[in-house]
């Protein structure tokens, strides 16, 4: 049933993220699918772009790479079965720009319990539970 699986990784905070990967492990175990982890950077904004090292976008992604290939190895997922991409931009959107990307069945996420703030202002989940055009799987952590 969900043969692509799509898990969103915010690097800064991996414990958040052991939730959704232990889910996708296990759906990807039993439907044999295939798992992409995924990493969005935010853009460097141009007045800071002065102020940093020529190539500090390329550093990000690849400091980023490394750290997706250490939590797809610790996944205990095959290595045949699993991948990872890091993009850059906003978050939700360049979540649902891979997800259609790659023809995702399913993105499995983490999210905090709802705070007050995201009842007005909405989350980075919220948005892709609404736009996305495949299943989504919120995970509380």
């Amino acid at each position: 049933m969900f043969k692509s699986i799509l898990v969103p990784i915010d690097l800064a905070d991996t414990d958040l993220a052991k939730p959704a990967i232990a889910t996708a492990t296990t759906l990807s175990q039993n439907w044999s699918g295939s798992v992409r982890l995924l990493n969005v950077l935010p853009m460097t904004p141009v007045m800071l772009a002065e102020y940093v090292p020529a190539d500090f976008d390329e550093q990000q992604r690849q400091t980023s790479e490394e750290a997706l290939a250490i939590v797809a190895r610790e996944s205990g997922i095959e290595p045949g079965r699993i991948s990872s991409v890091v993009r850059q931009g906003g978050i939700y959107h360049e979540i649902l720009e891979e997800a259609a990307h790659m023809k995702a069945d399913l993105i499995v996420m983490t999210s905090h319990r709802p705070a007050m703030r995201t009842y007005f202002l909405g989350s980075n989940a919220g948005h892709v539970v609404r736009y996305a055009k495949c299943s989504v799987l919120v995970v509380r952590h």
